[in-house]
């Protein structure tokens, strides 16, 4: 047991869960109940239904054409013969796609690796999809998980996003590194990371830009920031995680598409997934590219960014569907 299971337990962690995806789950079983209504084999217009519901759950045309060709193999080698069977096997296939990409989380009930002090966090992700948010909950998170936390307040070209940061840094009382708008944020992370490791922080989050618009300035800019870290602490940053809106859907796979393209992601934040019945594209963004996801939002507090843990999402997206375990 993590030490943030002592102070936000398992059964609460799973009320979460399953509340966030309550809107995926109602509609996206709503549909295969539908399709497999008084059907007793699967035939071509069963896998049509299954299909349409795996794509309107955002899961993606190519990762449900993998899906749906799984379960096309097994139905004809298995022999399926009733919906509880079909709940299982899809059940199954999502389960196995998330282990091949996912892996085990090393941050496990937000606890970090002992071998780096302080774990170095860069944290990217266009404006808008809760970027800064995100920082901040996971500050309070981990803090709560007794790691001492220091905020680097990068994203110097938007005011509102210090401002921002900064109310968080007061809300939960963790330091915070930042300039003037328009310094250097390059300055920023290195004054960041040479502060933490004079505080002896187990934790160091770094803000950055959110900006698109000019994909070789953002590669630029963002291999500058790991460069004067470095110079600080050489294997750093430890972790680089995008920060993706899952209530976007097939937007952020795109963007997932932009920022791998323009640095190296090494692992996913995915919010909003309360407020869409898209929660599918969690199933798409680790799929198409192999990138761990690391938490996922289900809510407003702070307490509502949960550690991904795959078996638990896809308990909380099967359990109590229409169509039986």
């Amino acid at each position: 047991m993590g030490l943030f299971d002592k102070w936000f337990g398992k059964k609460e962690q799973k009320e979460t869960l399953d509340q966030g995806l309550q809107k995926t789950r109602e509609g996206f079983f709503s549909k295969i109940a539908k399709a497999i209504t008084g059907k007793s084999t699967v035939d071509g217009d069963v896998l049509d239904e299954i299909e349409q519901a795996l794509v309107g759950a955002d899961v993606g045309i190519a990762t449900t054409i993998k899906i749906i060709e799984r379960i096309e193999k097994r139905v004809s080698l298995d022999k399926y013969t009733n919906a509880s069977e079909l709940n299982r096997m899809i059940k199954e296939e999502v389960q196995e796609m998330l282990r091949l990409h996912s892996g085990e989380n090393k941050f496990k009930s937000f606890e970090l690796p002992s071998d780096k002090k302080p774990f170095v966090i860069l944290v990217v992700g266009v404006n808008g999809v809760g970027k800064t948010t995100t920082i901040g909950k996971l500050a309070h998170n981990f803090k709560m998980a007794g790691k001492s936390v220091l905020l680097g307040a990068a994203d110097t070209f938007r005011a509102a996003a210090v401002d921002q940061l900064t109310i968080w840094s007061d809300r939960i009382e963790v330091p915070i590194v930042k300039k003037e708008m328009g310094s250097d944020p390059a300055s920023v992370a290195y004054d960041t990371v040479i502060s933490g490791v004079a505080r002896q922080s187990d934790v160091i989050l770094i803000d950055t830009a959110g900006r698109l618009h000019n994909k070789a300035h953002l590669m630029d800019e963002l291999s500058k920031i790991k460069r004067v870290i470095q110079k600080v602490i050489p294997d750093a940053p430890h972790e680089v995680l995008l920060v993706l809106d899952g209530s976007t859907g097939q937007n952020a796979l795109e963007q997932a598409r932009q920022f791998t393209a323009a640095t190296e992601v090494t692992g996913l934040a995915i919010t909003k997934l309360d407020g869409t019945a898209k929660g599918g594209v969690v199933l798409a963004i680790a799929d198409q590219f192999n990138i761990p996801v690391r938490f996922i939002g289900v809510g407003e507090k702070a307490t509502d960014l949960l550690v991904f843990d795959q078996q638990a999402f896809v308990d909380g997206l099967f359990q109590d569907s229409s169509l039986g375990e």
